[in-house]
């Protein structure tokens, strides 16, 4: 019998598809994110690893004004990039999750590691992250099922999420972010091959063009500013959601913070 949490967010699920069928959706109707495409994969590509989760205003911040820009920039021709939702999340003994930031969190972490598996490319799934941080930017995260149109993806990832298989993803997200060494200690937490940025994520273009072994730089890497050689206390310090072990650790009401989503 399935529990009261999961109760809940199937019915946060189907209230959240109803009112995206009768309301017009926030972003511009013609948003058709052409500027996410992929073009080649270099064999020699770095790998950038983001670990985040859905509703950290760092994390949607991160990925809307700055990750987009590998895009933009070609950076991305010689980058894998690897999304992983899971972040600060607790994983109970019984299997089931506690989000940071709710019940709400949950959902979107699921629903995006279903649709990050169902379309590996990375400009398929990037689009719909994209879409979803943004509304969570603007405040507006109840309308994220209007990023399936948008994003110009079908909704099968509802039934990755709805037959359970999307918690099953979520359990592997789980596991690899446990294994991090160093242990992450908050969240956008970004890894460039094996090398955590910690508080100097924004600063990742710079360590990817420095990690490049290949042969096809591009541009920005020929033009851009590396910066990650100077002292600690001259780096910038971007903000992080932080592992909060002890608000983690106490069992949360989910109906009434999955509702308010």
């Amino acid at each position: 019998m399935a529990s009261s949490h999961q109760l809940l967010s199937l019915i946060l699920l189907i209230s959240t598809l109803l009112i995206f069928h009768f309301t017009s959706p926030s972003l511009s109707s013609s948003e058709d994110f052409s500027w996410v495409s992929v073009s080649s994969v270099d064999p020699n590509s770095v790998t950038l690893s983001v670990y985040y989760e859905t509703l950290c205003p760092y994390c949607s911040n991160f990925i809307v004004h700055n990750l987009l820009k590998i895009f933009e920039n070609g950076l991305i021709s010689i980058v894998n990039l690897r999304m992983i939702p899971w972040g600060n999340a607790v994983l109970r003994p019984d299997k089931t999750f506690q989000c940071e930031h709710g019940p709400a969190e949950c959902v979107l972490n699921t629903v995006e590691a279903c649709v990050i598996t169902i379309y590996p490319r990375v400009d398929m799934h990037f689009r719909f992250i994209y879409c979803v941080e943004y509304l969570a930017l603007e405040g507006k995260q109840t309308e994220w099922a209007s990023c399936f149109d948008r994003s110009q993806l079908g909704k099968v990832p509802i039934d990755c999420y709805t037959s359970g298989y999307g918690n099953q993803l979520e359990l592997k997200y789980a596991e690899e972010t446990s294994l991090l060494n160093p242990p992450h200690t908050g969240v956008p937490w970004i890894v460039v091959n094996d090398q955590p940025l910690k508080e100097d994520y924004n600063n990742f273009v710079a360590y990817v063009c420095r990690a490049y072994r290949g042969s096809n730089v591009p541009e920005v890497c020929r033009s851009f500013q590396l910066s990650i050689d100077s002292t600690a206390d001259e780096k910038p310090i971007s903000p992080l959601c932080y592992v909060d072990e002890d608000k983690n650790s106490t069992p949360s009401s989910p109906g009434k913070k999955i509702l308010s989503l």
